[in-house]
């Protein structure tokens, strides 16, 4: 019970957002007194903190978005309530962790599919506009006075960033198996006009001899951009997944570990 008539409450809780959705809170509610001292304000001290806490969480039954956790009281210098709160991850693991997880996923599985360079481009241009709106409702969620930024932000910021990437790779690859298909082109239309030299000529073999050598190299220069894209492509896929493992498990060791 209270001693006093008239009561003022003062709340100071310092929100850190860094590990945001597993974040846990805490504030302090400090109860002064107009009536009263400080030596005359003191909680009732029948209940140890335990006590406080147990009875308060059977109280606090609603299935909010916190979960109570401790409560503890000090009177050093004033009456002070110290409460410490939980985040209820859930919602945010379905509605925004899970589904980037899964644009990720589904973009390292785009370099294995068989499709046109259209179809293989706007697929990617479509995850990374996907992210590109939930990274518009963290926006939301998260207040923009934060003095660092939080993990879900380096999360959905990082995924963001290598759907990116592989979207350019996705366009380099591209233009490089282009330029090998023009060359391939080139090197047909001299091979028939090589052909049609040949019927019309009088000297079979010279004329068959001939565009055969301008032909050749033609085709090597085919065949060097063909395999320059497939290597590049190889090659960037590998350090993908690599560098995809690698930014999940730091962030994850620091995410729920510490």
């Amino acid at each position: 019970m209270w001693t006093m008539d008239i009561l003022s409450l003062t709340t100071t809780c310092k929100m850190d957002l860094y590990m945001f959705p597993f974040d846990t809170q805490h504030c302090n509610l400090t109860l002064q007194s107009l009536a009263c001292t400080e030596e005359q304000l003191k909680l009732y001290e029948g209940y140890s903190s335990k006590d406080l806490t147990l009875e308060s969480q059977d109280i606090f039954q609603t299935e909010g978005e916190w979960e109570l956790l401790n409560i503890t009281t000090s009177t050093t210098e004033s009456d002070t309530v110290w409460i410490t709160i939980k985040r209820r991850p859930l919602l945010y693991i379905i509605n925004l962790i899970f589904p980037v997880f899964c644009f990720l996923v589904l973009d390292v599985a785009s370099f294995f599919i068989r499709a046109s360079a259209t179809d293989k481009l706007s697929f990617k241009v479509t995850l990374l506009l996907s992210i590109s709106v939930l990274l518009l409702i963290l926006n939301d969620k998260l207040p923009s006075t934060a003095s660092k930024i939080p993990l879900i932000g380096i999360y959905c910021g990082g995924i963001f960033t290598l759907i990116g990437l592989s979207i350019l790779e996705t366009i380099f690859v591209n233009f490089l198996i282009t330029v090998g298909e023009e060359t391939k082109s080139e090197a047909q239309e001299e091979t028939k006009a090589a052909a049609n030299a040949h019927h019309d000529g009088v000297d079979t073999v010279t004329k068959i001899e001939e565009p055969t050598c301008s032909v050749n190299p033609q085709k090597k220069a085919s065949l060097y951009w063909t395999r320059a894209a497939m290597i590049f492509d190889v090659t960037f896929i590998a350090l993908y997944i690599i560098t995809v493992i690698v930014f999940l498990s730091v962030l994850g060791k620091i995410w729920f570990l510490l």
